[in-house]
């Protein structure tokens, strides 16, 4: 029976300081547990070498000599794989993901165990592990940070100057601080005439969405709803209260035969339906877009709508925060992530054109990748939190056996994707994409 457990550095973006588990937890499954850890070196990670060792960790270039079992974050590379070992990490290729499936493609060849953090799930489908409410914390402070850099760009003074951008603050608390001193001021002095009234969107309700709302919430913000939304601006709005409008799929697409919107039939049959997303779109300031999305679904903004429609002089938006970053998706001209020490770009709804930074005709769009990574501590001890009683039986487990007999716990038995370098009864479908 196993235990020892590999823990790897992360070198899939230059500024991903996450880890999976922390010293803290680490500890207490070597004391409990009686498993025996590996840690790679790391000069990045939130969490120090020393931090590793302290809690009993043994250091190391490399855990593969070491470890059967690796736990990650992000994607492995290429040519890291060993066979009839077991990896732990989110390996983006459930959607058939092209730029991963060269990855995928080498841990059936090596006949690995492949499990998926983002199908760790319950018996209704519903994620249990996951860094989605951080990804909404990052997102709305960044896009507060964009928003006042892109207005300065156009020769307009805020508040939103005295905020960073996330990663720039040593804990999330840091940055709530400043977020809520801006929201006083606001409160007191107002906004700039020619910004109100203000609005904040959020697309979805989910982990992603109640992140950004939480740092929203700093602000002086009002909720309407969006048929509200629609009469906002013939009203007269004072200039020190924000709002805030959250849109649910209902408020997203109409069936196209005029017949009442149905959410399971939406998710059942989205052909059925039409997006009406666009008629929003003059209203608001930022987007925070925090929904899933996939092909099947009407966009929220074309880029024909931009080239034919968006007027900057009667439309509000300033900024897209696309925290969902699925390149020419729901936000089409979200043309690719973007990273940390790169985060934004202006789109030109006539040409298409992007332009790197806060300057430019158009549209900001900040979508960057790994949001979390930018809360790494945070995020890296709640995520470790949530997958802790799940680790002892993932390493100890015996993957020799057939499937039907593995003893793992169900939420880690659905996200098991590769079984010996077969795909599990529920990922079969999988084998296609490698075709």
């Amino acid at each position: 029976m196993n235990n020892k457990v590999g823990i790897r550095y992360e070198d899939r973006f230059k500024l991903e300081r996450r880890v999976a588990i922390t010293p803290q937890l680490l500890k207490q499954l070597k004391e409990k547990e009686g498993l025996e850890f590996y840690v790679e070196k790391s000069e990045k990670r939130i969490f120090s070498d020393e931090e590793f060792a302290q809690a009993g960790a043994q250091i190391v270039d490399d855990v593969r000599p070491y470890a059967p079992v690796i736990f990650g974050v992000k994607e492995m590379p290429a040519g890291y794989f060993e066979e009839n070992k077991t990896y732990i990490f989110f390996s983006h290729t459930i959607k058939g993901q092209s730029y991963n499936m060269p990855l995928l493609k080498e841990m059936v060849e090596k006949k690995v165990n492949l499990i998926d953090y983002e199908k760790i799930t319950n018996e209704n489908g519903q994620r249990l592990i996951f860094f989605g409410h951080f990804a909404g914390l990052a997102g709305m402070i960044n896009s507060l940070w964009s928003l006042g850099l892109r207005l300065k760009a156009q020769g307009i003074e805020t508040p939103f100057l005295k905020l960073q951008q996330s990663h720039k603050y040593s804990s999330l608390e840091e940055a709530k601080k400043v977020i809520s001193q801006i929201g006083f001021e606001i409160a007191q002095k107002g906004l700039p005439a020619e910004l109100t009234p203000l609005v904040i969107a959020f697309t979805g309700y989910g982990n992603v969405s109640k992140g950004a709302q939480e740092i929203a919430a700093l602000l002086p913000i009002k909720e309407i709803s969006p048929e509200e939304l629609l009469s906002l601006k013939k009203q007269k709005n004072p200039e020190n209260v924000l709002y805030k409008v959250v849109f649910q799929e209902k408020d997203l697409a109409r069936r196209l035969d005029g017949s009442p919107f149905e959410l399971q039939d939406y998710y059942q049959h989205p052909e059925k339906y039409e997006g009406t997303f666009e008629q929003y779109i003059p209203e608001i300031t930022i987007l925070m877009n925090c929904m899933y999305w996939d092909s099947r679904y009407p966009k929220l903004i074309t880029k024909e709508y931009l080239k034919n429609k968006f007027d900057p002089a009667t439309h509000s938006l300033r900024v897209v925060g696309d925290v969902t970053c699925d390149p020419g998706g729901s936000i089409e001209c979200t043309y690719d992530c973007t990273l940390i020490e790169d985060p934004v770009f202006v789109y030109n709804p006539k040409t298409g054109e992007v332009q790197k930074g806060f300057e430019g005709e158009g549209i900001l769009v900040m979508a960057v990748d790994i949001l979390p990574s930018e809360l790494p501590r945070e995020s890296s001890e709640a995520f470790s939190k949530a997958l802790y009683k799940y680790i002892p039986a993932v390493v100890r487990a015996d993957y020799s056996k057939p499937f039907e007999e593995l003893d793992l716990p169900a939420p880690m038995k659905r996200a098991l994707i590769l079984h010996n370098g077969k795909f599990t009864p529920d990922f079969e479908y999988m084998e296609e994409y490698l075709k």
